[in-house]
């Protein structure tokens, strides 16, 4: 693999450090700003929507400039979003610096994944995207439980301020070793937008917000509902994150090395279990092993999806699929806010801390029947074609002399 997905990886590590962070410290963040846990839930759900927002303009106003012009201006503003809420001095402030952070992430993932595309082989497009995704992923191993366990110990705007300096050196690696990528000639801000009129790019763009979101639905709120539900130490929280962060490493791995070889047959397969076992962490919550493994399995099957849903837009959004890339960053993180809103919903009606792993059951089931119906219509697609290549009048033979 070349040296510049390491680049693009270590600045994936920060920006899936303060995505995932918060999560771990929603508690905390509460009681010092004097607000609810769902209240303070909309710090995932406004970063979500920042995301939502950012990765289709950021993407658009980068059109003029290289790409690796435009990743080191992203990681500028994830930079100065951090900053502002490790020094945030009411909640409405720290909001604001998650939404300034926010704007860089969707854009960041979308021009990646073509950057990290364009450096390899076509058969191995997919694996190129999940090594990308892997600075994310090892984030939850690494930077998410050691920012949960220093915000928690020390305080969590030192986390934040943590993370800030990770955005630093992940601009440093960007600037270094990320090549200048050349602007496909001829390709201009229309024909990014007409990919947005094939069916298959908005059915591959819905799976990825119902699928995802069905992951973050549980573990938006896994700090309360492993604590008040499962029994675990405030302090236990870090290593459940680690656990999670495991399993999206390996679940990254698999999807990147399975989408390259059948893409719809892993997407069955991953949705699916994740149905599954988000329906049965209503049940696992309340015991802390089988909590621990449910939480490991959602990390996995959760991530399994990215790569090759990634791939889906980028195939079907061929030629022109920078936009489409970073709109499908941004449903990644629209299935977030959508599902962190319902999870706290369910929480404030009274359901209880395990009801969101229900909300999420439910998005990750309606997931896997887009993915069957996108499958049953592309099938279509290519009989129909097949047909009228087949009905076309044959071109009469040359005559001979």
């Amino acid at each position: 693999m070349p040296l510049a997905l390491l680049a693009l990886a270590i600045g994936a590590f920060g920006i899936g450090t303060t995505e995932f962070v918060i999560m771990g410290l929603l508690p905390q963040v509460a009681g010092d700003f004097g607000v609810s846990i769902p209240t303070a839930g909309l710090l995932v759900t406004g970063y979500a929507l920042g995301v939502v927002i950012g990765a289709p303009l950021m993407t658009v106003l980068g059109t003029k400039v290289s790409r690796k012009r435009m990743l080191m201006v992203l990681m500028g503003l994830f930079i100065a979003g951090n900053l502002l809420s490790a020094i945030a001095p009411v909640f409405a402030v720290m909001l604001i610096g998650r939404v300034v952070a926010s704007l860089a992430h969707g854009a960041f993932f979308g021009i990646g994944s073509v950057v990290a595309a364009e450096l390899v082989a076509p058969q191995k497009k997919a694996g190129a995207i999940a090594m990308m995704f892997t600075g994310l992923t090892v984030a939850n191993v690494v930077g998410v439980p050691l920012g949960t366990l220093i915000g928690q110990q020390i305080g969590w705007r030192v986390t934040f301020g943590i993370v800030a300096v990770l955005g630093v050196i992940g601009l440093a690696g960007i600037v270094k070793l990320v090549p200048e990528v050349p602007k496909p000639e001829g390709v201009h801000l229309r024909h990014e937008l007409a990919a947005f009129k094939n069916a298959q790019v908005l059915l591959a763009m819905a799976m990825t917000v119902l699928g995802f979101g069905g992951v973050f639905a549980a573990i938006t709120y896994i700090a309360p509902m492993m604590t008040h539900v499962a029994g675990f130490a405030d302090g236990s929280v870090t290593w459940l994150l680690v656990l999670f962060g495991l399993g999206m490493v390996g679940g990254n791995l698999i999807g990147g090395k399975f989408a390259d070889r059948a893409l719809m047959p892993m997407l069955y397969v991953s949705l699916g279990a994740l149905a599954v076992v988000l329906a049965l962490f209503t049940l696992t919550a309340h015991n802390k092993i089988a909590a621990a493994v449910t939480i490991a399995l959602i990390g996995a099957l959760g991530f399994a999806t990215v790569p090759p849903l990634q791939k889906r837009v980028l195939d079907q959004a061929h030629g022109a699929p920078t936009l489409a890339s970073a709109v499908n960053i941004g449903a990644f993180n629209l299935g977030n806010a959508l599902s962190a809103w319902l999870g706290g919903m369910v929480i404030a009606a009274g359901f209880g801390y395990t009801a969101p792993n229900w909300v999420g059951a439910v998005l990750a089931a309606a997931a896997l029947l887009l993915a069957v119906l996108s499958a049953a219509l592309e099938r279509r697609g290519t009989r129909t074609g097949a047909a009228l290549t087949s009905d076309a009048p044959a071109m009469p033979e040359p005559a001979r002399h």
